[in-house]
């Protein structure tokens, strides 16, 4: 079954984040034995503390027990969000579009920043380097295909080769599901009971058995497993009257006070605004302007969709992130201008159907939409897919198929110049798997071409499977090409032709077929095959 694949991410991550921002906060060294407890048990503690045997679910008593001078902090999510924003403001300096996925851990796109660098492990090395000098915290990098293992690649500091995502997840434990904020502890007990350990376990079940004995929020632990993306189910481009802006100019925002109350009206409103909808927000981007004119812009995500709470608490948290930084990095003036907007937005829940009787009829794309959404809850959320074009050189790698729902991937701009590229029109069809044939020259020989992608005979006969001989009637090319994506050598140079055959029989018309021929791995030999069929 075809899958969309994960986008390629670095994942930035904070060890024992909260400690430090505690740490932080109190005036302390970094060094500190410290713990912060939420209720009764450590949720967090520092290196020093693990050393002297406290642990996380602890309780308070055991572990200052173990460690008699354990500096003690209570569980407060807005302290680490403002200290966070320094840790933030740092990784920018070297990359840009970073999203910050919780306090202690951001994500962003590898392809820009990775060509910049020079490599994907010398931008990590000079994210930790940047971190550490601008912002005081240790940090670790983890680079793979996917939030999910990229977020558990940085635990690990490992870089995961594309396309080894699956085999990097498989021997782990069951247990990575429970990332924080996404609690699966039910769903993996259940799959202990089933005999079931590792994410390789839990990957090698067919989705169509998960998505009929298992809960909706399996189904997506399911994709993680595998490597995948976490898709919600459906996803939409906000429309731009979603986005909140609010104004300060008789009062700017330079209070804490202040940004709350503003936080929580602002918030309230998107809140509202995407309710009335039936969305719910996963990717928020806040943009602030000052009296001088300064600009701030940070996008947070979120693993699941945000309430109002949600809405207001990252807002809040990061206008006090930028009043709080550095006297050398904050910003000069209050804050006038604030714009939330829900960069990426998901279904809040099942639509009600317009009435006809209302005198309103459901849009037809709107009603198409559900009946597709539907027939995934029946068959799988891959169940379905759209045909996406792309930029390529070949037919078969400028038409994708992208499972319904799915934000399609970023291949190239199909309008862009590709040299090599066929000219238009495109074929018809294009075989699941190529047809095996023969290019014959008048000699009888097999056709193949020159360094310069010159053929050592005029196409004379073509012979498709076990088919009998026909005789080429016109032929056009060649087209040199590298492909990446067929076959399992990975790169390969191939040229491609197209020629027009004479007709079995008399009563038929010509077929016109386009060939891509290959040096086989003894560097002598050649292939060809059928990859399209012209009408």
């Amino acid at each position: 079954m075809n899958n969309a694949a994960a986008p390629r991410l670095l994942a930035l991550w904070c060890p024992d984040w909260p400690v430090v921002a505690a740490v932080a906060a109190a005036g302390l060294p970094v060094t500190a034995a410290a713990a912060v407890f939420h209720g009764s048990r450590v949720v967090a503690c520092s290196a020093r503390a693990r050393a002297d045997g406290v642990s996380r679910g602890m309780r308070r008593r055991e572990a200052q027990s173990r460690c008699p001078t354990l500096a003690v902090f209570g569980h407060d999510p807005d302290r680490d969000a403002r200290h966070f924003e320094a840790v933030a403001s740092a990784v920018e300096t070297v990359a840009a579009g970073l999203e910050i996925v919780r306090p202690g851990l951001i994500a962003l796109p590898v392809a820009g920043p990775a060509r910049y660098a020079g490599s994907e492990t010398a931008l990590a090395e000079q994210l930790v380097d940047q971190v550490a000098a601008l912002a005081g915290v240790e940090s670790q990098v983890g680079i793979a295909d996917g939030l999910f293992a990229a977020t558990i690649a940085a635990r690990l500091g490992r870089v995961v080769e594309p396309g080894g995502t699956r085999a990097f997840l498989e021997p782990l434990p069951l247990t990575e599901l429970s990332q924080p904020g996404t609690d699966r502890t039910g769903l993996v007990s259940l799959l202990h009971r089933l005999g079931l350990w590792t994410l390789g376990d839990f990957a090698a079940l067919a989705e169509r058995d998960v998505a009929g004995r298992f809960p909706r929020d399996a189904i997506l632990a399911h994709r993680l497993a595998r490597g995948l993306s976490q898709r919600p189910p459906t996803r939409r481009t906000p429309p731009p009257e979603l986005t909140v802006r609010r104004t300060f100019q008789d009062d700017p925002l330079d209070r804490i006070d202040a940004i709350a109350f503003a936080a929580r009206a602002a918030g309230s409103e998107l809140h509202v605004r995407l309710a009335d909808r039936s969305l719910a927000c996963t990717q928020l981007a806040i943009h602030a302007t000052t009296e001088t004119g300064e600009e701030h812009s940070r996008t947070w995500r979120a693993s699941e969709p945000l309430t109002a709470s949600g809405i207001t608490d990252r807002v809040r948290w990061q206008c006090e992130g930028w009043l709080r930084r550095r006297e050398d990095d904050r910003p000069s003036s209050g804050i006038v201008g604030l714009v939330l907007e829900p960069a990426e937005t998901v279904s809040g829940g099942a639509l009600q159907l317009s009435l006809p009787a209302a005198g309103v009829v459901p849009d037809a794309d709107d009603r198409a939409a559900r009946a597709i959404g539907r027939v995934q809850g029946l068959l799988g959320p891959d169940a379905v897919f759209t045909a996406v074009l792309g930029g390529g050189r070949g037919p078969a790698e400028q038409v994708r198929l992208v499972p319904w729902g799915d934000l399609p991937d970023d291949d190239g701009d199909p309008d862009a110049p590709w040299p090599g590229r066929l000219p238009a029109p495109s074929p018809a069809t294009v075989p699941p798997e190529p047809w095996p044939a023969q290019v014959l020259g008048p000699s009888g020989a097999a056709v193949g071409w020159t360094a310069r992608a010159r053929l050592t005979e005029l196409p004379d006969a073509v012979v498709v499977g076990a088919g009998p001989p026909r005789r080429v009637l016109n032929w056009a090319g060649p087209w040199p090409a590298v492909v990446t994506r067929i076959g399992p050598r990975g790169s390969r140079r191939v040229v491609r032709i197209q020629v027009a055959l004479a007709p079995r029989r008399r009563d038929e018309a010509d077929d016109a077929l386009l060939l891509t021929g290959e040096i086989g791995r003894d560097g002598e030999s050649v292939s060809w095959t059928v990859e399209g069929i012209y009408d």
